[in-house]
């Protein structure tokens, strides 16, 4: 067999054959370039168009990537704006929270003055009943803190109901819109006197009854109905509501009525308790 020859060439040399021949063709062209010019056209001819698609591919690439570019730099922007938009929603629910709990304390404030005469601690209700009605709820606050069964609660606008247990650090409330609830009142502008019964199928229409008042009490609706002296556990001249339908009973011996209490006992979240129990009678 024979063996083939191996040709090395140096990279030198190729590069100087490469410069002189460009070399060589500048020069031919500037020397004959009228001559080429029909080659230069028939060149040109050929190129012009790939040129001209080349470009185009370029450009259209080129936006492509601009329009990408944009693209990420949009969802950047978008994902940085939703950051904020969650963090100011956060903090415009701190501040609305705020704004009910400081108007909350100013009804309790209001409520304090209304009742100055008597010592009270506030509290906040931790539970209810699962009814739509606050007819017996929980509140934060037991006998370590001074309270203690029987104690009258108030709330909104008077009174609200009474404690029923007190335990170390809860107390257990009844409010006057429950059933088994029967508060003794007196009309404040007659010292007329009657009771107040609780009803929670009543409560939808956003009243409970009032019952045994005398027929010849001279009463109209709109009175206001306090606590009165002759209650064993309220004390007397607290706000309970306002009175409508007033009717005569059937036997012609009392009349009936509807009230409207002055507590919004679809929403509670403070209260007040007056640390302070009324005295029992003694005969």
């Amino acid at each position: 067999m024979r063996r083939r020859t191996k040709i090395n060439i140096n990279p030198k040399h190729v590069l100087i054959v490469c410069v002189v021949l460009c070399i060589g063709l500048i020069i031919f062209s500037f020397r004959f370039g009228e001559k080429l010019s029909p080659v230069k056209e028939a060149v040109g001819t050929v190129i012009t168009p790939m040129q001209v698609g080349i470009n185009s591919v370029g450009t259209f690439l080129s936006d492509k990537l601009d329009n990408f570019k944009s693209i990420n730099d949009l969802l950047e922007e978008n994902a940085t704006l939703k950051d904020q938009v969650s963090v100011l929603s956060y903090q415009n629910k701190l501040l609305t929270q705020d704004k009910y709990e400081l108007d909350g304390l100013r009804e309790l404030f209001d409520l304090d003055q209304k009742y100055l005469d008597y010592p009270k601690v506030a509290a906040r209700v931790i539970s209810k009943d699962t009814n739509n009605w606050y007819n017996v709820f929980t509140i934060d606050k037991g006998t370590r803190d001074g309270l203690a069964k029987n104690m009258n609660v108030l709330a909104g606008n008077g009174l609200a109901g009474i404690i029923t247990e007190a335990h170390y650090n809860y107390s257990v409330v009844r409010s006057i819109i429950d059933d088994n609830s029967s508060v003794y009142g007196m009309f404040l502008k007659t010292s007329d006197t009657c009771v107040v019964k609780g009803d929670l199928q009543l409560m939808d229409d956003g009243k409970i009854r009032v019952e045994l008042i005398n027929k010849d009490a001279d009463i109209k609706d709109g009175y206001e109905i306090v606590t009165s002296h002759i209650s064993p556990n309220f004390l007397q001249g607290i706000l309970i509501g306002y009175v409508s339908d007033i009717k005569l009973d059937a036997s012609n011996m009392t009349k009936t009525a509807y009230l409207t209490p002055v507590v919004d006992f679809e929403r509670l979240e403070e209260v007040l308790i007056i640390t302070e129990l009324k005295e029992p009678l003694i005969d």
